[in-house]
């Protein structure tokens, strides 16, 4: 009778690369979805958040606001407050699952000075250790060997190009307008050009947007991970800017 060692030796074996595949699948599924949870939507107008889309309006490319009850004066200088946030968005890839890695942070800091109706100039800085996910593993990798953060521990923006606001939109009617400006992260500046969206409110003017970061024209290293895991070689810088006057 012939000896049913072998065979049963070989039924773990596929057992146990069934286990193998399906903890390879699972794993990181189990991971993204119930250990970190769901991505955080991107940095939007909180006031504008409920908009209709009817009150949303467009800009040309030297920043002509839409016409509307302008009767109001933005001129003089602001500040970003309480609420203004900055951080990124890449996307990343374990196991063949896509999931989208968000970092925010509220340390930050920016002013805004409009001379009649156009914005003169503009900045923001954010200290970039104060960028948090919900990954310590992912921020010591940011912090270190990404980003260096103790050799370059600020990012900032600032305006090279005045932005026309005239004529004023309505209050509460979402803007959008044309920014082009130095975005300075890890110790190397680029000119970049990318719309934003901006409201007046109540309190302040808000401002949002979004820049596109291909890190090799910033000399930063490709986030992927050991081949662990893998991520795209850009990301998104996002930020949201909560001006109130000075």
């Amino acid at each position: 009778m012939p000896s049913r060692g072998p065979r049963r030796w070989l039924r773990w074996v596929i057992a146990a690369v069934a286990v193998v595949v399906v903890l390879a699948v699972a794993g990181p599924y189990v991971f993204f979805h119930f250990v970190e949870g769901s991505t955080p939507a991107p940095l939007r107008l909180k006031a504008g958040a409920t908009q209709s889309p009817g009150a949303t309006q467009s800009a040309s490319a030297t920043g002509t606001g839409a016409t509307g009850g302008n009767a109001y004066s933005v001129a003089g200088t602001w500040k970003a407050g309480s609420g203004s946030q900055v951080g990124y968005r890449v996307q990343e890839v374990l196991f063949g699952q896509a999931h989208t890695a968000v970092g925010r942070s509220s340390s930050v800091t920016g002013q805004m000075m409009i001379t009649g109706k156009t914005v003169t100039a503009a900045d923001f800085t954010v200290k970039m250790i104060t960028i948090h996910t919900n990954s310590s593993q992912r921020d010591a990798q940011f912090d270190g060997r990404i980003m260096d953060v103790a050799a370059y521990p600020t990012g900032s923006f600032t305006l090279t190009k005045p932005i026309d606001l005239a004529p004023l939109p309505a209050r509460g009617a979402v803007t959008t307008y044309t920014a082009t400006g130095n975005l300075k992260l890890h110790g190397q500046t680029r000119s970049v050009t990318f719309p934003l969206k901006a409201e007046r409110t109540a309190s302040g003017i808000e401002v949002a947007g979004s820049i596109p970061v291909l890190f090799s024209k910033w000399d930063i290293p490709n986030p992927s991970f050991t081949g662990f895991v893998t991520t795209q070689n850009h990301g998104i810088l996002e930020f949201l800017l909560d001006f109130r006057q000075a």
